[in-house]
């Protein structure tokens, strides 16, 4: 389990969070939706470790982690292999730099590893940034609004090299589109701020991969609760 106790974050006036206590299973897909400017990407950087509160205790975080953020955050001087292959040549625990390939062809991008990022689109260059994160075989995935930039074939591709990361893999998704949160999440947590705040905790049974109708009915399910 995952466990934030008494997270307080105050960068300015008002209190983006102030005594949040959550906890967040591990070995599940929670996705975390909510307008725009309510500490839904900060509280992934909390749980991440790469930002620090001001007050409160994240812990159980697991210590093999991958990061897809809203920025690629690629090196410009590195072509996408050598990027995707930046977590082995820093020692991460887990990157294999014979995996680079498997995972860029995985995503798409078998075509292109040998390019800088500045000759990749937008979709590319997350699909490059999600091959970074895979390359570990990570314990924990968290995605900031990873698939907001991609269209709806590259999407399913990529939610698919998710999934074959294994089914203990625990994902901390950040998204405004419920239809993702639907598509992907065993738990859907609807939030509101500042300060942040959970307006309803949906737990979703249905199986994956989900049908449309599931994904529909999903959808109205977590409106309605919100």
């Amino acid at each position: 389990m995952i466990s934030v106790r008494g997270l307080r974050w105050a960068p300015a006036a008002t209190a983006v969070f102030d005594g949040l206590d959550l906890d967040v299973e591990l070995g599940r897909t929670t996705a975390v939706v909510g307008r725009s400017g309510c500490g839904k990407s900060s509280l992934l950087r909390f749980l991440a470790g790469v930002r620090q509160p001001d007050a409160g205790v994240v812990s159980g975080v697991p210590t093999t982690r991958g990061f897809v953020f809203q920025d690629p955050a690629l090196l410009p001087w590195r072509t996408v292999r050598d990027n995707v292959r930046l977590a082995a040549d820093l020692g991460a625990a887990g990157a294999d730099p014979r995996r680079v390939t498997e995972v860029l062809e995985r995503v798409g991008l078998g075509a292109q590893m040998e390019q800088l990022p500045a000759s990749l689109s937008g979709g590319q260059r997350m699909r490059a940034s999600l091959a970074r994160a895979c390359v570990s075989r990570p314990d924990v995935l968290f995605l900031d609004e990873a698939f907001s930039a991609l269209d709806g074939a590259t999407r399913r591709e990529v939610m698919a090299v998710i999934a074959d990361l294994g089914p203990t893999l625990t994902v901390l998704l950040v998204t405004h589109d419920l239809t993702h949160a639907a598509r992907l999440a065993d738990r859907v947590l609807v939030v509101d701020g500042p300060p942040f705040r959970v307006l309803a905790d949906v737990r979703v049974a249905a199986p994956r991969p989900r049908t449309a109708d599931d994904i529909a009915a999903l959808v109205r399910e977590i409106e309605a609760s919100s």
